[in-house]
């Protein structure tokens, strides 16, 4: 059976950047039905056995196409808000540090640069969706979007994500409206930089 993260934090902690009735609704509402759905659809597909990454990287071997759109749609809201969650928290904001920083520098110039390129990425998402900051096969980093609930772990490329940047209306629209820029701009102030570089290390050493 697959779970949702338990949020180390209370619904109200990420405030004034993410309000309280956000957080409560995309938690308990949003993010449990795609875990409820992603189970039953799992159990048809006879994959509820494996791990996440492993079903959403071999989506072709469910021969079934409405039940395959089910576990891709279901399973990547699944897997994607476990991973927003799971790397944004009270205690986060500013800039990474150490070796993490460092590598943020070789790959995209500076910290500022990193940012502005998500930001605009996500920004320029058109839809429902995704910005990405994902740990390739060589150990570079890599930003991308995906529309709807999809991830670089469907796309074939060996792209393990690290970090997820929820554009979806149901993220921001309650205290943002349809600012989204401001949305993403206050999202940087809760990012774990420590929980986004521990999923770099576990996704280059596996």
């Amino acid at each position: 059976m697959f779970n949702q993260i338990k949020l180390s934090y209370s619904y109200d902690a990420l405030e004034p950047h993410i309000d309280t009735l956000t957080m409560e609704t995309h938690y308990a509402k949003h993010h449990a039905t795609y875990t409820k759905n992603f189970n039953e659809a799992a159990e048809k597909a006879g994959v509820s056995d494996k791990d996440v990454n492993l079903i959403l990287t071999s989506l072709d071997s469910i021969a079934d196409e409405p039940l395959r759109k089910d576990v891709r749609n279901n399973g990547g809201g699944f897997y994607n808000h476990n991973l927003y969650f799971e790397t944004i928290s009270p205690k986060g904001g500013g800039e990474p540090e150490g070796a993490f920083k460092k590598l943020i520098e070789k790959n995209f110039g500076s910290f500022s640069v990193f940012q502005d390129e998500l930001s605009c990425l996500s920004i320029g998402q058109f839809g429902s969706g995704w910005g990405w900051l994902s740990a390739a096969k060589d150990g570079s980093l890599v930003l991308s979007t995906s529309a709807n609930q999809d991830n670089p772990l469907m796309e074939g490329k060996g792209l393990i994500p690290i970090l997820a940047l929820d554009v979806w209306e149901h993220a921001y629209y309650l205290k943002y409206k349809n600012l989204r820029p401001d949305y993403i701009k206050a999202f940087f102030n809760v990012v774990d930089w420590k929980a986004v570089e521990e999923k770099y290390d576990k996704a280059i050493s596996g």
